[in-house]
This record gives structure tokens, C-alpha cells and sequence, in this order.
């Protein structure tokens, strides 16, 4: 490995953390029955106000995966979780662990159709969603090969008897009620099947499969990311280390989304499995979050920073003393330098002692492996390899490792590297490439450079990608869905700037002769993009042209209606 190949001995310099960790040998499930046993009266989660301790958040899950064995489910099954951060969906995917399948986690928001593919896609043989998303599921039946059970939660089973009631006459009166039917369960039921069940618990190995996480992966086509038990157990001792003051019973406000590997792998498992109090929230605002911030006092949040943007422009947290925070974490997107230093001058105007920390990462190595020392920071520079992680730049398109200061595509090693992409054996060949230096990269499809002190720079994306508010678009994804309408001859997306979301989407459509351009054909179009688009990345406009730009090949030239847009 040459001297530009950067691992964690930085960290020494800056963060007082060992450059070598060593990692469990456990499955997640397994990892978080030991955290169990050093503190089983401290407070895994609170959900609406409403805590458990890790005795009985562990007991929850070992009945689950009893009542997971009777269903059949055994292991290498896949089982999609389509939940938000609520406790179902932690006894869950503990649970799925447990029985030694593995957790198929996906948004609750996406459309039928992408629903429909990522069960296909992962061959999922069983499914849990909550009853307000019943519908969709329902809708797809017809189109699913493999899914033999339906699990339907309800967010009034997880809270206490006050708020259970007054989510029954408020919300839950709007959501059609589901019965057990066919090959449709509801959680309640799925549990009393538990009683009477003893061999349950599959012994699983750290390198065995434990989740597949989906995402545009470094091309922009959808794909399945299959992640470890060790990927997972291993992010969690490395945030250990670089959460400089963290301790047991410390509090973590979990408001990014299982499915997402920031929130699945941060804000749920390193906090659990560290003995950490993880605060689930299902669904959030701006306003929402800073109340919770000021009720529940975290000592850990997590965000996007159109998150933090919204913060500081309006007058949630006015009064707020933000004492307890120990550790502020930027991820999903950039963090521009004016904005961090607009956040921090805030944090410190509300008796903040800490400074925002920002990370970079890829789902392909589950989330962060990049990250701000707590006691060190360069402006532009998303900070410095997590233990045990090699960073190294290179030119785009080769395996040649470039010098400190010049531009290239970001690779990067480490125990949190992926398994594989589902079922796409050459995308995983792109993607993970082994180097003349004996080791497999993640080729990431960003670029970037590092300076001689082993600080990252990130720069762009070497494919074209929209973030909107933390989630990855990919702009021809929704263009093939949109030139699948039958009005439509052509479309291209792009992200407009946008000072809370960072980017927003919008599409231009050429119709297809003969088709005139009116409101209400706007309306139908977007109605049509509501059914095969997943919410956050829906189109906030159309626009209609008679011609798109095209470059001198023929290709649309988007860069051209991007530049429109910024003037």
C-alpha cells in the first residue's frame, strides 16, 4: 500500500483513537443480547413517551422470532421491513436476525411499483408494514412472486394506554381498519403464536448476511446492497471510538429512518448496541424535532442539513439551551461551509459546547466512514478516515492511486464494506474492484481529494444525482417512468436549488405531437407520478417544452436546463 493511502494512525494525531479496533464475532441479534446482560434495567428506546428497558426490548424480540419460526421463515429468508422508527420495527429486525434471515429494509412512502420490485428483487417471503400502508401491499398482491405473509402493525400498540386511546380517536380513526385474513397477520396475532416455541435462535457468524439496504448505489440503477452482521457491529465500535465522552445510558434522538443506513446503522444499532437510549421518532418536522430536542434533552442528534438550515432560520429553539448535546452529526448530503459555520455560531449562542461534525459515507459501506475529530477540523474537508477504514483517490475510471492535492474518484476499504449487490453480479464487479495492492475497493462514484494530513475533501458526484432534503434521486430513474406515459415523448429531470431541501426535483416533458400542453394535463401526469414515484421524490413542477436541449450527439442536455434554473 503506497504513503497517499490514508488509514486511521490520523486518527492518533487528532481524535486520541486507536488506529485498530477489534470487532465482535457475534450477529447483530447476538451483539445486542450481551449489551442486554451489562444493562438490562437502563432504557433502550421510548416511543412517544413511552420507555422500555433492554430486558423487555429483548424479550419482545425473542418473541417475535419465535412467532417468526412458526410462519416457516428460516434462514437466508428475506423479510422486508416497510416501517418507520417505532418499537415493531426494532423487535423486528432483531428478530429476523435472530432467526438468521435477513432484514429487506425499505420506505414506508415508496410507490406500489417500487414496493412491489424490491420484495421481488429480494425474493422477501414475508413482509410487515403498518396498517395505514395496507393498501399499497394490498394493490400489488397480483404482482408478488414469493410473499407468503403480510404482517400488519399499528403505531396504537406501541404506546401507553393514554396515548393508545387518543391515537384511536384522533389518526387512527382515518386508517381503514384490517382483520386477519388470508395470508394477511396482524402483529398482535402474529405474536400469541410465540407460546410453546423453543428452538428459535440460528447461529449466525459475522460475516454472515444480516441486511439488504436499498439504493442507487454509485450508478444511479436501484440495487440491493447486501450488508453483514460484521458491517454493522463493526460502524458501531468505530463510532464508539470517535464519539469523544460517549457512554452508557447517553441519549440518541433517532429520527433518520430505519431503512436508511445513517439511521438504521448510527441512530439504532451503534446507539443499542452500546448500551445507548435511542429516542424513536416515526415522523418529523423542523418544529416537531426542536421540541423534542428541548422535552427530551438527547445528547446525540443526527441530521441532513437542510435539517440544520431549518433550525437556525426559524425561531423553533429561540430559548433553547442545547447544554446536553455532546455530539452533532451531518450526513446525507454536503454541508456547505457557510451553513456549518451559521450552525455552530447558533449552537454556541444556546450554551453549546460542541461543534457540528460532518461525515461522509455510501450504503456500501453502510453509512459514515469518514468523520469531522471532535477536537480538529479544516474548512471544506468532511474530516478523516474511521478506524480501520483506507481512504485512497484515484483516477477516474483506473486503479491509479493519485497525489495528495490533486482531484479524483474516492475509493475506500474496511470492515463496513459491502457483501455484493443482489443479483447484480456486474454492477458488484464495478463496483468492488480488487487493486494491485492485494485489497477490495468500493469504486464510490465521488470525486474528491485528500490533503497531507489525511483530511478528505468532497467535491461531486461523477454521476449524475439529485439529493433532496438527505434522500439520493436519480434523475433517470424518474425520467423512464415519466416517458412511460402515453402523452409523453420525452422528459429530464433536474434538481433546482432550494434553501431548506437543498435541491429540489423538477421535470421538463416534450409531449409527443399532437398533445397540447394544459393545467389539467399537468395535473394528470403528476396524479400518474404519485402512483410510481416514492413521495420525496416526486417532482415539485412540470414544465412543458416544445423542444428539449440536446447536445451534439443527440443526448438531452440537462446541464443546459440546470443552468436555466440557477440564473
Amino acid at each position: 500500500m503506497s504513503e497517499m493511502t490514508v488509514k486511521a494512525p490520523w486518527l492518533a494525531a487528532y481524535s486520541d483513537v486507536p488506529s485498530h479496533l477489534e470487532y465482535s464475532k457475534l450477529s447483530m441479534s447476538a451483539e445486542l443480547g450481551e449489551t442486554v446482560k451489562k444493562y438490562p434495567n437502563y432504557i433502550a428506546y421510548e416511543f412517544m413517551g413511552k420507555k422500555t428497558t433492554y430486558k423487555k426490548a429483548f424479550e419482545a424480540i425473542e418473541e417475535c422470532a419465535k412467532a417468526l419460526k412458526t410462519l416457516g421463515i428460516k434462514e437466508n429468508d428475506h423479510v422486508t421491513i416497510c416501517l418507520p422508527n417505532c418499537p415493531q420495527a426494532v423487535t423486528m429486525f432483531y428478530a429476523v436476525n435472530m432467526v438468521g434471515a435477513i432484514s429487506n429494509m425499505i420506505h414506508p412512502l415508496s410507490s406500489e411499483n417500487e414496493i412491489a420490485f424490491y420484495l421481488n428483487d429480494s425474493k422477501s417471503v414475508a413482509a410487515i408494514t403498518l396498517d395505514q400502508f395496507y393498501g399499497k401491499f394490498d394493490s400489488i398482491k397480483g404482482k408478488l412472486n414469493n410473499l407468503n405473509h403480510l404482517i400488519i402493525a399499528n403505531i396504537k400498540d406501541a404506546l401507553g394506554p393514554v396515548k393508545a386511546f387518543g391515537y384511536s380517536i384522533t389518526q387512527g380513526r382515518e386508517i381503514p381498519k384490517v382483520l386477519d385474513h388470508d395470508n394477511v397477520i396482524l402483529w398482535k396475532t402474529l405474536l400469541k403464536k410465540a407460546s410453546g416455541v423453543d428452538e428459535y435462535k440460528v447461529k449466525r457468524d459475522a460475516k454472515d448476511a444480516a441486511v439488504t439496504l436499498y439504493s442507487g448505489g454509485t450508478t444511479g440503477t436501484t440495487k440491493g446492497i447486501l450488508l453483514s452482521n460484521l458491517n454493522f457491529n463493526s460502524l458501531g465500535s468505530q463510532l464508539e471510538a470517535m464519539c469523544h465522552g460517549f457512554e452508557p445510558g447517553s441519549r440518541m434522538l433517532a429520527v433518520m429512518p430505519m431503512f436508511h443506513g445513517f439511521g438504521l446503522g448510527v441512530s439504532i444499532h451503534t446507539m443499542l448496541i452500546k448500551g445507548a437510549r435511542c429516542i424513536l421518532v416515526p415522523r418529523f418536522t423542523p418544529k416537531t424535532y426542536a421540541n423534542l430536542i428541548m422535552k427530551c434533552r438527547p445528547n446525540y442528534i443526527a441530521g441532513v442539513p437542510s435539517l440544520y438550515e431549518a433550525l437556525i432560520r426559524n425561531d423553533y429553539l429561540k430559548k433553547a439551551d442545547l447544554s446536553c448535546l455532546k455530539g452533532i452529526f451531518s450526513g446525507g448530503d454536503s454541508l456547505s461551509i457557510e451553513l456549518k459555520k451559521k450552525f455552530d455560531a447558533f449552537l454556541k449562542e444556546h450554551k453549546c459546547s460542541v461543534r457540528v461534525r460532518e461525515g461522509y459515507g455510501t450504503t456500501e459501506c453502510v453509512t459514515a466512514s469518514c468523520l469531522t475529530p471532535y477536537n480538529k477540523e479544516k474548512e471544506g474537508s468532511i474530516g478523516i478516515p474511521l478506524p480501520d477504514m483506507y481512504y485512497k483517490i484515484v483516477k477516474p475510471g483506473t486503479e491509479e492511486e493519485l497525489p495528495y492535492g490533486q482531484e479524483g474518484e474516492i475509493c475506500l476499504t474496511g470492515p463496513t464494506m459491502m457483501m455484493e449487490y443482489v443479483n447484480q453480479p456486474e454492477e458488484t464487479a464495478n463496483t468492488l474492484r480488487k487493486h494491485s495492492d492485494g485489497l477490495t475497493w468500493v469504486h464510490t462514484g465521488d470525486l474528491g481529494l485528500m490533503d497531507e494530513e489525511g483530511f478528505i475533501y468532497f467535491k461531486q458526484r461523477i454521476k449524475r444525482m439529485i439529493i433532496t432534503n438527505g434522500y439520493n434521486v436519480y434523475p433517470s430513474q424518474l425520467e423512464n417512468i415519466i416517458d412511460a406515459h402515453e402523452k409523453v415523448q420525452m422528459s429530464c429531470v433536474i434538481g433546482v436549488k432550494d434553501p431548506i431541501k437543498i435541491q429540489k426535483v423538477k421535470a421538463f416533458i416534450m409531449l409527443k405531437p399532437g398533445i397540447k400542453p394544459s393545467e389539467a394535463l399537468k395535473q394528470e401526469i403528476l396524479d400518474y407520478c404519485r402512483k410510481n414515484i416514492a413521495k420525496y421524490a416526486m417532482p415539485y413542477d412540470i414544465e412543458f417544452r416544445a423542444e428539449l436541449p440536446k447536445t451534439l450527439v443527440g443526448k438531452v442536455a440537462y446541464r443546459k436546463l440546470e443552468e436555466e434554473m440557477a440564473k
